[in-house]
């Protein structure tokens, strides 16, 4: 008996070490609040994520930060020092995910943002050295959007976005690509996420007598805007931003947002795109996945956004775990290390190449022009 003494020690030793080798995964997403539709898909999405990688156990930890920046920032201190997360995916939101930086970069935690401000990853400083994120920057799809009214024959663009961050770093990118374009920004408008009305927005609108107009916003709030420019009676081209790529807002917009031109990320339109596109397969693979579970038709690029974050984390955790053990502050510098050096990694929304100064590490590839027609989207092929 006293020779098994000692191995059932080693045995309880043993399992404490493989316990503790754990890979805490720490998720905060606005599930609830104005940004709901961009968040309950992410929040979904995150049930689709391997539960291991590496041969190491993944845990998730799920919060929902109701669009609220407090709320954001208190679930990262919450998973940072309750659950000893490695890594936090989120948030949803700009707002949310600038304001969660701090917390990241005095905790020495990575993490992988699914809101699309640049903002958020530059330039990448001492605390962005932190951070990662997903979705397009604004100024790609800002390019998108002007190339496109351009080939248009649009000359004057009224603007109206959101009264935050993203609605002013919409505005920000958008300027710099319409002077490219020579595009005349005739009319600037800001309305908040969760305004009912936007009469007095509309009418200076309307009074600027714009040949197009752009939307910056994100979700269902964002049909607003252009639902008050229906009724009216505005005529020329409406443009949102890819903060719309998904099915609520089609429903909540309903004939309203009929003839909108948008950019998104390619999975948006995956079965649609020719083959030799080089993000179709890992879009499908996605859509796949996501609608197994949620039902056909069911998929958003919010969601995707997630799904690309899961995607980096298994390509990292690999190559970190060479240098450390998970749960330690050396196992969460190697994961930012090996985030920083992700290569040719196909995702629902691009290929991504990460470096020491792009923490977001898409290029073309990941944007493609999208109409709204009967209801659905339409993917629009480049002009020759």
């Amino acid at each position: 008996m006293k020779c098994l003494k000692p191995l059932a020690l080693a045995a309880m030793l043993l399992t404490s070490a493989l316990a503790q080798a754990d890979i805490n995964v720490g998720v905060t997403v606005s599930a609830t609040g104005p940004a709901a539709s961009l968040g309950i898909p992410e929040k979904n999405t995150i049930a689709l994520m391997p539960k291991t990688i590496g041969g190491q156990k993944i845990n998730y930890i799920v919060l929902d930060d109701a669009s609220d920046t407090t709320a954001a920032v208190n679930n990262t201190r919450k998973l940072i020092s309750e659950n000893k997360v490695d890594v936090i995916l989120g948030s949803t939101t700009t707002p949310n995910s600038l304001a969660m930086i701090d917390v990241i970069s005095e905790s020495q935690t990575p993490m992988i943002s699914m809101a699309a401000s640049a903002r958020i990853v530059e330039p990448v400083d001492a605390k962005k050295r932190w951070v990662f994120k997903t979705p397009q920057n604004d100024i790609m799809m800002s390019l998108a959007i002007a190339e496109h009214m351009a080939a248009n024959g649009v000359k004057t663009v009224g603007f109206v976005g959101f009264a935050d961050a993203y609605g002013e770093g919409w505005f920000q990118e958008f300027s710099k690509a319409a002077e490219l374009k020579k595009l005349q920004i005739v009319a600037n408008e800001r309305y908040a996420r969760t305004d009912t009305s936007v009469t007095g927005q509309t009418l200076k609108l309307m009074s600027a007598k714009p040949d197009a107009v752009l939307v910056a916003g994100s979700g269902t709030p964002a049909a607003l805007p252009q639902k008050s420019l229906k009724e009216r009676g505005y005529t020329g081209k409406v443009y949102q931003t890819h903060g719309v790529a998904n099915a609520d807002f089609l429903r909540v917009g309903g004939k309203d947002v009929e003839g909108t031109f948008l950019p998104a990320g390619p999975v948006l339109v995956a079965d649609q795109l020719p083959a030799a596109n080089p993000v179709k397969k890992s879009a499908l693979a996605y859509v796949s996945a996501y609608e197994a579970a949620n039902g056909k038709g069911t998929v958003s690029t919010f969601g995707a956004h997630a799904w690309d974050t899961g995607l980096l984390m298994a390509a990292a955790v690999p190559v970190a775990l060479k240098k450390a053990q998970p749960g330690t502050p050396e196992f969460r510098a190697a994961l930012r290390d090996a985030l920083e050096q992700v290569k040719e990694l196909p995702g629902a929304h691009g290929v991504f190449n990460m470096t020491a100064n792009d923490h977001l590490g898409l290029d073309q590839r990941a944007r493609v022009m999208v109409k709204i027609e009967n209801g659905a989207w339409k993917y629009l092929p480049p002009s020759p």
